[in-house]
């Protein structure tokens, strides 16, 4: 066998990325919230590095949202039911966020309602120990029987304490389950009777379903009067501590930027409240005058190289976002003006082909970015279409002004004779909207509604 050695030169193309071209494509995508973090850590460790955060004023402060989702721990449908609550902005300039900015604690509540009892100091500091010891929910998760051995008191102490927790408001908390803290709500309420405890202890799951004839036939009465008893355990609360701060890690969600119409035309407010000016430190620039130490001078010259880099890199983010939001208010300038109907269909490739930039740079300049309008604050990337359809005459209909439809004829419809997917499918294509009854049930779940059977009222 016979082995050669040669060199053979060839040419390819490759792109490779800098550790500062990684950094900025990183700051790109970056939340407002993860910016702010990085460039606090930045601070801690770039002497260089000057981060002046300026005042802010009570309304700029209020100006932030928890958007941290609440775990349901139990779901009903609210089609034909009374929903957990809503919110009604009447006025333009009211930031939503004022109402949640300043959660009372739920367990400071609790301890404050444990003060004003008529109850003997022992007690109060066994019902202390059990306010201390309920979890996110407001539900107790240990039993009474560890709560006795861990404090060294009798059962029946622990359980009369946790009566009197119970006895609180808000209604249900200090229960030990779903079931308990619906049944203690009802029983507050005075709502309650046999049937409804029945459904509460029993059929939970049907009823989450809207299996009204199965919990018709199993309580033997009929069914409209299992969706009657069915719409008050529906007005409950499965989570006590709703509304209330509990204590877990709250992460924010900041708009980049605010749309408002001034004059009869939109403007773009790039939202820099939580970001602080960055600059470098004068006393470092002074060091480099100084050659007596190499080592020094060429370790101020690194540090700032980087502080100027990072400088840059989010002056260069800032940029981006606001010449992508700049062209979304162009092409769906009617969805600002009249509503979530008038959307039209828009893409990351047709924004990237007009800006001039890769499809990628648009998909990680709007990616966890927000923007806060009239209607309230919305995601940038809600604002693109997943597809697109054709309707009769060739124009082009987006997905989310089908499935704003779609939502549309099921609010419209009636209750006790829902639309089936196939009349919902006839409607649309009645509307020049070509589409099938598959996808029609596919959008529909997306919006999390179901099916006509579990939306029928009796």
């Amino acid at each position: 066998m016979k082995i050669d050695f040669n060199l053979n030169l060839t040419q390819e193309q490759k792109l490779i990325m800098t550790q500062q071209m990684q950094l900025s494509v990183k700051l790109l995508q970056m939340s407002s919230y993860d910016l702010q973090e990085y460039i606090d850590k930045e601070f801690q460790e770039n002497p260089v590095l000057e981060a002046a955060y300026e005042e802010k004023k009570e309304e700029e402060v209020k100006d932030r949202i928890d958007y941290k989702e609440l775990v349901k721990y139990l779901e009903f449908d609210n089609y034909g039911s009374q929903s957990y609550g809503s919110y009604n902005n009447d006025d333009d300039e009211v930031s939503p966020f004022n109402f949640i900015s300043n959660k009372t604690s739920l367990k400071q509540y609790l301890h404050e309602q444990i003060l004003e009892l008529n109850e003997n100091d022992y007690i109060k500091s066994i019902c202390e120990y059990i306010i201390e010891s309920l979890d996110g929910r407001g539900y107790l998760p240990i039993s009474i029987e560890d709560i006795s051995k861990e404090i060294k008191i009798s059962i029946e102490l622990a359980e009369k304490a946790l009566k009197i927790i119970q006895s609180l408001d808000p209604d249900g908390i200090g229960a030990r389950n779903i079931k308990e803290c619906l049944k203690i709500q009802i029983q507050k309420k005075e709502l309650g009777n046999d049937k409804i405890l029945d459904i509460i202890d029993n059929h939970l799951e049907d009823l989450a379903e809207n299996r009204y004839q199965n919990i018709a036939k199993e309580l033997n009465i009929t069914a409209k009067e299992a969706q009657y008893y069915g719409d008050k355990i529906k007005t409950l609360e499965p989570k006590p501590s709703r509304g209330f701060f509990t204590g877990e890690e709250v992460r924010y969600v900041v708009p980049d930027a605010y749309i408002r119409k001034i004059d009869g035309e939109y403007h773009i407010i790039m939202n820099d409240s939580l970001l602080p000016r960055l600059s470098i430190n004068n006393v470092y620039k002074d060091i480099l005058k100084e050659e007596k130490d190499k080592f020094a001078v060429d370790f101020v010259k690194d540090k700032i190289n980087s502080a100027m880099f990072l400088i840059k890199s989010v002056e260069q983010r800032k940029s981006t976002i606001y010449r992508v939001l700049e062209k979304i208010i162009e092409l769906q300038y009617d969805y600002f003006e009249f509503g979530a109907e008038y959307l039209k269909p828009m893409t990351l490739k047709e924004i990237a082909e007009s800006l001039s930039m890769h499809e990628s740079t648009i998909s990680r300049a709007i990616r966890d970015k927000y923007v806060y309008t009239s209607k309230g604050t919305i995601k940038i990337k809600d604002l693109f279409t997943t597809g697109i359809y054709s309707n009769n005459e060739g124009e082009d209909i987006s997905v989310i002004n089908i499935k704003n439809q779609i939502k549309k004829l099921i609010d419209e419809e009636n209750k006790k004779k829902p639309l089936s997917d196939q009349i919902i499918c006839d409607e649309l294509n009645k509307m020049n909207m070509n589409i099938s009854r598959r996808t029609v049930a596919k959008y529909r779940e997306e919006l999390g509604i179901k099916s006509s059977s579990k939306r029928k009222r009796f």
